[in-house]
């Protein structure tokens, strides 16, 4: 190990080493024991394989980063229709490399959607989770069973400009009536990760 990646080390005391990308993780505040645990899991991973886990080489587990989006008026969610899941669902997408995660969930949701003038909420990272993705075929290519270790944001944008979609990635985009939101999102599992981080875009 070199001084300079010495340097980049968290070495709080009972704290695991850490590269600089993670110290925003681990300074995050868990606002349940499910996602406390998470984060657990994720500092653990992070620091056993480090700059590996940035990586979609990383076959059992690679950071991605997320965005909700909402309206000024807190009423609706902007999602896109994923070709893959079959479902409405949040933006973002693989690290592949990149360190910094708000950024990586701003340019996906605009590349997904075409948004453009996002407002992060909040302080920073909104929640963490670890996702399972199950085994599916990925542009003809076969995709194995993997973790996601996903960092998510919250940002405000205005309902009225104009959208587009990433034909590659989904087959629709809009704004979802947030109080029937679970009509709308097939994927059971994901609407409770939705609504949490719904009702903290609320409270900014």
């Amino acid at each position: 190990m070199t001084r300079d990646t010495e340097n980049t080390r968290d070495q709080t005391p009972n704290s695991p080493a850490l590269p600089a990308w993670a110290l925003p993780i681990a300074r995050f505040e868990p606002g349940d024991a499910r996602e406390a645990a998470e984060q657990r899991s994720m500092l653990d991973l992070i620091a056993r394989e480090g700059d590996f886990l940035l990586t979609r080489e990383n076959t059992v587990a690679h950071m991605t980063a997320s965005a909700i989006i909402v309206s000024p008026d807190r009423r609706r969610t902007l999602m896109a229709f994923h070709r893959i899941y079959g479902s409405w669902a949040w933006t973002g997408g693989h690290a592949d490399g990149e360190t910094d995660f708000e950024a990586l969930a701003r340019r996906e949701a605009s590349e997904e959607t075409g948004i453009t003038g996002l407002r992060r909420l909040g302080t920073g990272i909104a929640s963490v989770e670890i996702l399972p993705v199950w085994a599916h075929v990925r542009r003809g290519q076969s995709v194995g069973t993997h973790l996601h270790l996903n960092v998510s944001y919250l940002f405000e944008a205005d309902d009225s400009l104009p959208l587009r979609v990433a034909e590659a990635e989904n087959s629709a985009v809009g704004w979802l009536d947030i109080a029937r939101l679970g009509e709308a999102v097939s994927e059971q599992t994901m609407i409770p990760i939705y609504e949490r981080l719904l009702r903290r875009a609320n409270d900014c």
